[in-house]
């Protein structure tokens, strides 16, 4: 299950999540040519609702809160997680909304905006009880066709996992008996149940390929004062839950990075010399915090790591950790927001000033929607990717193999294949590799994008305004493809 953390403490002149949302949105739409009806029709949530439900537990009638908001059907369905937590809103499922709309238009995912929210403690029910609950909940969005493959599909959020998406797409095919594509409701389910070969890493490995494609252009590496490749940057991740943990254990083992910082609810960790992330978690995973972990100083206050020096910033648990409490503390000249809205507009400004480098969040955490689209699309097929094609793929690689084995013997000792080439180059892709590569190649689609507006105009002095740019842009061309 994701981790529930606590949220942080912001400071009283700050705007909320969602005012947040709209002034960034507006920042934009200033730069961009759009009528003012036009403007407003993708500004405003289209729908939002709310549900009380009871559920009978511990020998009396417990009643929860729920909400299910569509921000914007100008492609259909719309789509976004469901998020279990005590703090749930009406304002933060709405904000949380619009920044599916936005996402989605921006990985060119043909979706519409859409998140849900339970107001609950998923640590307070044991997994029987979770699962009434869940059931109950999906009931009411179900029969109100708030849950449907054509029209809404919700995916994990915070406090949710593939466990709760298995319960809804079983509670949904209950409902809708005859619904050949039931299957396709819910996105992030176990790959037994429908689900998808690398949904539960994509968030946090689109978080990794979004800062390759960041390394790969040294324009905008020159901008965060960074050079070189991504091998031993200092990096600090706010958060080891789903994201955070796959997001920090792909860079480090895979791209060379040290993690010299990880903060979860109970203090941090710091080393200089780099954490093992994997030791971490399975630390958390058996102790429930990070206190007592060996190997590392720990810091009951994960402030002075979150403001510690570091190249890389990634903060991946709730929103508003970064306000104007903390904004002037901050050191690292490159943050990627791999949560939603861990940066507050005020503090977006201040750290703008000062020159450092947002990637944005709905950008860097899209992983997670784009590979929930392929699972869509798995299920409306009803076949596994690389099914057809990959022992095909195999056998035209083994007339080149052959080939190469006869130029081998005839040349002798002149030249011989490399050892592991056959091995390695013979296996055909199967569903993982094929998942991680659309994805890989949708994250370096959508910042050339970003990055080209960021470069081109004068007006434009960061990426998430230019990200806004790109995605409201798509958002109003399919308005206006409808006829509004």
């Amino acid at each position: 299950m994701s981790v529930v953390t606590e949220r942080p403490t912001v400071p009283s002149n700050e705007p909320t999540f969602r005012q947040s949302v709209d002034l960034m949105f507006n920042r934009a739409v200033a730069l961009m040519d759009l009528p003012p009806g036009l403007e407003e029709k993708i500004r405003v949530c289209n729908a939002t609702y709310t549900v009380r439900f009871g559920v009978r537990l511990r020998g009396k009638i417990q009643t929860f809160t729920g909400y299910r908001s569509v921000h914007s059907e100008h492609m259909e369905p719309v789509k976004g997680g469901i998020r279990f937590a005590t703090e749930v809103n009406q304002d933060e499922v709405e904000a949380l909304a619009a920044l599916m709309t936005y996402k989605c238009a921006l990985v060119e995912t043909p979706f519409g905006g859409s998140k849900g929210g339970l107001c609950v403690d998923p640590r307070q029910y044991d997994e029987h009880e979770l699962e009434q609950i869940t059931r109950r909940f999906a009931y009411e969005l179900i029969k109100r066709d708030l849950i449907n493959p054509s029209q809404n599909v919700p995916a994990p959020d915070m406090g949710t996992s593939e466990r709760e998406m298995a319960w809804i797409a079983d509670q949904y095919r209950r409902m809708h008996t005859t619904d050949i594509n039931g299957n396709a409701c819910v996105t992030g389910k176990p790959t037994n149940a429908g689900g998808i070969q690398g949904r539960t890493e994509a968030t946090g490995r689109g978080v990794q390929f979004a800062l390759r494609e960041f390394f790969r252009h040294p324009e905008d590496k020159a901008k965060a004062g960074l050079s070189g490749t991504l091998d031993g940057k200092r990096v600090v991740v706010q958060g080891l839950g789903n994201v955070g943990f796959h997001a920090a254990k792909f860079l480090q083992e895979e791209d060379g990075v040290r993690i010299t910082g990880i903060i979860e609810r109970d203090g941090a960790l710091f080393n200089p010399d780099g954490l093992d992330v994997q030791s971490v978690r399975d630390w958390i995973v058996r102790h429930g915090g990070v206190t007592g972990y060996p190997d590392a100083n720990h810091s009951a206050d994960g402030a002075q790591v979150l403001e510690a020096e570091c190249d890389i910033l990634i903060p991946a648990a709730l929103e508003g950790v970064i306000n104007l409490g903390n904004a002037h503390n901050i050191k690292a000249p490159l943050i990627i927001e791999a949560a939603n809205g861990p940066i507050t507009a005020g503090a977006d400004d201040i750290l703008r000033e000062r020159g450092v480098v947002i990637i944005p969040d709905m950008y860097a955490n899209a992983g997670g929607v784009t590979v929930s689209y392929f699972e869509w699309v798995k299920n409306l097929s009803h076949i596994r990717f690389g099914r057809m094609q990959r022992r095909q793929e195999e056998a035209r690689h083994e007339l080149i193999v052959r080939e190469l084995e006869r130029l081998s013997d005839h040349l002798g000792d002149k030249w011989s294949m490399t050892p592991d080439f056959k091995a390695r180059y013979l296996r055909g892709a199967d569903e993982l590799e094929l998942v991680r590569s659309g994805l890989d190649d949708t994250m370096r689609t959508a910042y050339q994008s970003i990055s080209e507006v960021w470069h081109s105009r004068e007006d434009v002095t960061d990426l998430r305004t230019a990200a806004f740019i790109v995605a409201i842009g798509r958002v109003a061309s399919s308005y206006r493809a409808k006829g509004l």
